[in-house]
């Protein structure tokens, strides 16, 4: 009864911004680099409505423009010059890791000398600046339309050269490298520094025709192409009949102005939607996002992974305040971004807390005195009448660090080495959490020299013991992260809160995902129809398992979705069913939806993952060929993306290609030591093909990379079993057994093998609890029935 088993990952989309280790030697500056690109292109945006140049839009709102000069959006990218340029080029350098680099100048240009891709010293121009405070990077040209963002920036704080990767040893074949596609300008970081960026990717040739609308985050940037509203503007300065002439514009709304985004016309989630475009850590699914669309139109959010954020929501890594600003109070109540923070000059509105007591105050300003907008005055009506700037709330001597609202409600976190950004999830300290979860709190990030049970007891004696009694959400994550069979429950009860944030309740359905029970299955289905399109895409995801007939009946319906998310995700899980089952009208919206899939996967064509993806739908299709291709696209773009080579072997495996897919896995493992998938699948492999000896110590590696996969252990212990290693097969079958006590293969591996050690007791616990699991299982009765009667005989031998 027992056999090897391979479990494939569910996962269609591999997200790789920062996650994946993107490697590909740059050829260096020997030959001369491509002056041409960029460049400024003034094309067609959304509806066809063209980008115009800035200054446009000065001419008729000079108030705003000025607003804008020098903000951060204004000097988010720059020409390299006198002006731009914060860092000391007079001749002054910087050594880190025993590479010293050095800056200096060439009459107009600036040049820094440091290690290139193959670890020699080269010079390189400097062509951009990349931001303002509190750091400025450098945009470093190379050949074929490529610029790389150099790894020593400049700290304009303390006027100082620092390394943004201190403390490691980051050699030329590092995917940190700056050399390395990790930094490579035109894929990874362009987009939300220029306006109307367009990549211009030849994969031929690998080289960029990259451009912009705008160098810098320009009005258009939030607005969207301003063409038709300078047509609408010139319209109205020469008082000409607007309501006839007008018509031949290609406008949706007259009221708009010829605005694609008029912020006074937009609700709060919109708004906060068109920030969303840059602030938020997201994937796209279109080759062309559009100004004005539905996020998840263009973009999906990341959800609360563990890399990403604690279980209670607090950031981690960065996600660039997105995914953290929804999970807030504010956010439900309506409350936007530029309702704290200008739009123009990108500052505070109020300093300290004047912003936050502007609303959270006992006479909260009425709609007519608020000087942002009027829905602000709804806001109010649902505030407590409290005064939250008085030590009766926060218990700190007024203008302490303590009384700052920020330092309890927004702590910090630190990246690039001196950029500290404020969570913006709002969240109220709970150090209890800390206690039990290890995760941080606000109390302790400022008295870092007391314990957190310290912290406990003073949140208990200001405030009491409800906020020690209250549920938190952060506990059933943290539970659902590790697997728990008992969090399943929990987890499917914080779906069905619709009190509880979008974000948080999809969280919990991807982690519902690895969980097969029907009323898993049905918490799934139920959330198909779900107000919150996030919600119904992840709900979509978790039903891969369906049988055929069921995908159809379940999710045919999703190929309608207003949303693109949703609409390409359902397309993905009915590709596995077979085409025969789809009537006509069935099958003509899906293969128009399913192309909608692959132009996403176009989005980023420079980058592995979207080659990957569709290799992945290729298989699936039974287009193997096509599959192969883009396998190997996948690993012609990095040679270090481990995910493509394990497919690609499987591929081949499934093409009866065996010696191709040896050949495959064992080429990947040079390049890694610490990737358990491919030591698992070359062990399998090799299991196959009568290896067991060679099988062993691959399958024993990848136990120890993959130590929380019950499949890895159970496979395993297979195999030990089989070389005659019965005690080291019961540990592995033991651990897998751990990782997962409701598991019929392995309760079934552990019986069976107790069985044949004539050890009935143990062999009686499994195959009770096998019985227990799948009472109608004849094969498993009779086997706990002739276990149960051998026990018994035994005994009475004894």
């Amino acid at each position: 009864m027992n056999t090897f088993s391979h479990t494939p990952t569910n996962n269609w989309y591999v997200i790789a911004f920062v996650q994946a280790l993107i490697i590909i030697t740059i050829p260096v500056v020997g030959a001369a680099t491509d002056e041409t690109w960029p460049q400024q292109v003034l094309e067609q945006g959304t509806n066809n409505v063209p980008f115009v140049h800035n200054e446009s839009c000065a001419e008729c709102h000079p108030q705003q423009f000025k607003e804008w000069l020098g903000s951060h959006h204004e000097q988010a990218m720059q020409s390299a010059n006198e002006k731009t340029v914060l860092g000391n080029f007079n001749n002054t350098s910087f050594t880190d890791d025993n590479v010293t680099s050095k800056f200096f100048k060439k009459g107009t240009k600036f040049f820094i000398n440091t290690e290139d891709a193959d670890g020699k010293l080269s010079d390189f121009e400097v062509k951009y600046t990349f931001g303002i405070t509190p750091l400025q990077q450098y945009l470093l040209a190379f050949p074929k339309g490529r610029l790389q963002a150099f790894t020593v920036a400049w700290d304009t704080m303390n006027q100082r050269w620092f390394n943004l990767y201190p403390n490691e040893k980051i050699k030329p074949t590092d995917p940190l490298h700056w050399t390395k596609r990790l930094l490579n300008w035109n894929s990874v970081c362009a987009e939300c520094h220029s306006t109307n960026l367009k990549l211009n990717y030849d994969l031929k040739t690998d080289s960029y025709k990259t451009t912009w609308a705008e160098i810098n985050v320009s009005c258009q940037a939030c607005h969207g192409p301003g063409g038709n509203h300078i047509k609408w503007a010139n319209l109205f300065k020469n008082k000409k009949n607007i309501s006839s002439d007008i018509k031949g514009l290609e406008i949706e709304n007259i009221s708009n102005k010829g605005l694609i985004v008029n912020y006074n016309t937009l609700n709060s989630k919109k708004q906060i939607e068109t920030c969303a475009r840059c602030h938020s850590r997201r994937y796209p699914i279109s080759q062309n996002d559009q100004h004005g669309q539905a996020f998840l139109d263009d973009f999906v959010p990341e959800l609360l992974r563990k890399h990403l954020y604690h279980p209670d929501g607090q950031i981690i890594d960065e996600v660039y305040v997105y995914g953290s600003f929804i999970q807030s109070k504010m956010y439900l109540k309506g409350v936007s971004c530029i309702d704290c923070h200008h739009p123009h000059t990108v500052k505070l509105r109020r300093q300290g807390n004047n912003l936050c007591v502007f609303c959270h105050q006992i006479n909260p300003p009425n709609k007519s005195t608020t000087s942002t907008k009027p829905k602000i005055g709804k806001i109010f009506k649902t505030l407590p009448s409290k005064n939250y700037n008085t030590p009766t709330h926060h218990f700190h001597k007024v203008d302490s660090p303590g009384a700052q609202c920020i330092n309890c409600h927004m702590p910090t976190q630190t990246y690039m080495v001196n950029d500290t950004r404020h969570d913006h999830s709002f969240l109220i300290p709970r150090p209890h959490l800390s206690v039990k979860l290890g995760i941080p709190n606000a109390c302790n990030q400022c008295h870092n020299d007391k314990s957190t049970a310290w912290a406990v007891e003073t949140i208990t004696q200001w405030y009491g013991n409800q906020s020690l009694q209250t549920p938190h959400f952060a506990e059933v994550i943290a539970a659902g992260r590790t697997g728990s069979a008992k969090a399943e429950t929990q987890l499917i009860k914080l779906t069905k809160d619709t009190h509880q944030p979008a974000i948080i309740r999809a969280t919990v359905l991807n982690l519902l995902q690895q969980y097969r029970s029907e009323e898993t299955t049905q918490t799934m289905i139920t959330a198909l129809t779900d107000k919150e399109a996030l919600i119904r895409t992840i709900a979509v995801q978790g039903l891969e398992n369906l049988p055929p007939q069921s995908k159809l009946d379940t999710l045919i319906p999703l190929l309608n979705d207003s949303i693109r998310a949703v609409r390409i995700e359902a397309a993905i899980v009915l590709a596995t069913v077979p085409s025969a089952q789809l009537n006509q009208s069935q099958r003509l919206i899906f293969e128009t939806v399913l192309k909608e899939y692959q132009q996403a996967q176009k989005a980023q064509p420079d980058q592995p993952q979207g080659h990957f993806n569709l290799g992945r739908l290729y298989t699936v299709l039974g287009q193997l060929n096509l599959a192969e291709q883009s396998y190997k696209t996948a690993i012609k773009i990095d040679q270090y993306f481990f995910s493509a080579y394990n497919n690609l072997a499987n591929l081949y495996y499934q093409m009866k290609r065996k010696n191709e897919a040896e050949k495959t896995l064992r080429q990947a493992i040079q390049f890694t030591t610490d990737q358990g998938i491919l030591y698992y699948s070359l062990g399998l492999l090799l299991v196959e093909q009568q290896h067991p000896e060679e099988a062993v110590t691959h399958l024993a590696k990848a136990t120890t990379l993959m130590p929380n996969h019950q499949r890895v252990h159970y496979n395993y212990g297979l195999l030990l079993q089989r070389l005659g290693k019965i005690s080291l097969a019961e540990t592995a079958f033991l651990k897998a057994n751990q990782l997962n006590t409701n598991d019929q293969s392995i309760l079934n591996a552990l019986a069976t093998l107790h069985i044949q050690q004539h050890q009935w007791e143990k062999a009686y616990t499994f195959a009770k609890r096998l019985n227990q699991l799948y009472p109608y299982n004849p094969e498993i009765y009779q086997m706990f029935k002739y276990i149960q009667k051998q026990r018994i005989s035994h005994k009475s031998e004894d």
